[in-house]
Order: C-alpha cells, then structure tokens, then sequence
C-alpha cells in the first residue's frame, strides 16, 4: 500500500472537519473524492501532506508513519500537491517555478533538475512558455504550471485539488488527457474534482465526503448511482 490513513480526525472549535477517516490506496491508482462544499476534501489533503495537523490517527507512507513529518519531509518522501488556486512565482519565468520545486520540493540541485524540468514542460504543454514570467499565463496554463511545479518534486503520489475547475470544456479535456498520461507512467493519483466526468475519464475508485465523513466508495459509475450520493451531491430526490 502506497499510502494509508487510519482514524484522521480534525476539528476547528466545534467543527469537525474529519471524522475518523479512513484511506488505502495502491500504488499506480487512480482514485476520485467527490462531495458537496465544506465536506472536508481539502482539509485531508492538508492533513496527508501535513499543512494541518491531525487531532487523531495517523498518516502512513509506503509503510512508515509520517504523522509527525513536516511539508518538506513529506514532499522530499515523494508526496506531490496542487492547490485550488494556482499561486506562482509570478516574477519568475515558468522555468524558474519548476527549478524552485524541484531544489526545494525534491532537494536536488539546480544543475540535476534541468534537463528533468524541461521534459515536465514538454509533458504539461508548456516548454513554448519557458521563459515566460509565470504572472503573465492564462488560467489554463496556470493550471498546468501548478501541475509541472508539483511533477518537479517527482511525487509517488500526486494529490490534485480542483484542477480542472474554471477550465472550458476543451481545456478540461486537455488536461485529463495530461493527467491519464501521468498516471500510466506510474504516478499515483488522489484527484478532488466538482467536475464529475472528468473524474470518471480518469479514476478507477471514487470516494464521497460528506460533513468530514466518507459515505460512499467504489467502482465510479455505481458509485454516482447510488440513491445516497445522488441525494446529498446532487440535490436528487430518492
């Protein structure tokens, strides 16, 4: 198993933020989190990557407990992460963002992540915008430098966090196809997305949150069948 939560719990004031989840997920996966807003998707993706510390349970890394390991160390162990809003370097090129994420994110040296980060810019579509300032680049291609900038630290598992949301219909499809490539090259995936039949091109096994608790999982398509899920995400009646 790749990566492991057992029992995670968080709760700001009264708010419980996680409940008791639990998580397993193989190397090579590709798995999906749905859910309504506020039903904790993003705070356990703090909580993996260790931008928020859990009140309960533990985070378990190709066998080793990680719960107590800061951002760096879990990075450098090859946890990868995009956020919702893409938050460049935007007075470096683009070039420079992925050298900063490679050196910082993955500790190798400037000279050693070169030639890596200009095969990352060709992979993402971006090696034509290499020199480029990052604050210049449309939304689409902010998006694929948050994705290049977390490739850069050469993740085991790559945790994406919305990264199709505000994209057109043909730059979503873009982007699913440069994410169906990443995982077919070996990188595990754990993908937060409202937009649902993106999710579905992609992931093998969906999982849905509700108010910090995971209420559904399995195959994606019975998964979005069920009367439960249907109700809560949806707004369907049973």
């Amino acid at each position: 198993m790749l990566i492991e939560v057992r029992g995670l719990s968080k709760s700001f004031g009264s708010v419980v933020v996680a409940d008791q989840i639990d998580l397993e997920v193989k190397a090579g996966e590709a798995v999906g989190i749905i859910g309504p807003n506020g039903a904790g998707k993003t705070t356990l993706f703090n909580l993996i990557t260790g931008c928020v510390r859990p009140d309960g349970g533990n985070v378990i890394l190709n066998g080793v407990d990680i719960t107590d390991s800061n951002v760096a160390l879990r990075s450098r162990a090859g946890i990868g992460r995009t956020f919702q809003i893409p938050l460049p370097f935007e007075k470096l090129t683009v070039f420079e963002n992925l050298l900063v994420s490679a050196v910082y994110g993955n500790g190798e040296s400037e000279s050693e992540s070169i030639e890596r980060c200009a095969d990352i810019l060709t992979r993402t579509g971006l090696i034509d915008f290499a020199n480029r300032p990052a604050g210049a680049l449309t939304l689409l291609q902010r998006k694929r430098l948050e994705l290049a900038r977390a490739l850069a630290t050469q993740p085991q598992l790559l945790m994406l966090d919305e990264i199709a949301g505000g994209l057109s219909e043909a730059e979503c499809h873009e982007l699913v196809e440069t994410i169906r490539g990443i995982n077919a090259s070996g990188v595990t995936i754990i993908w937060i997305e409202h937009i649902v039949h993106a999710l579905l091109a992609i992931v093998s096994r969906l999982i849905v949150f509700k108010l910090g608790k995971k209420i559904a999982e399995g195959e994606p398509r019975a998964v979005m069948q069920s009367p439960e899920v249907q109700e809560i995400y949806m707004g369907l009646p049973t």
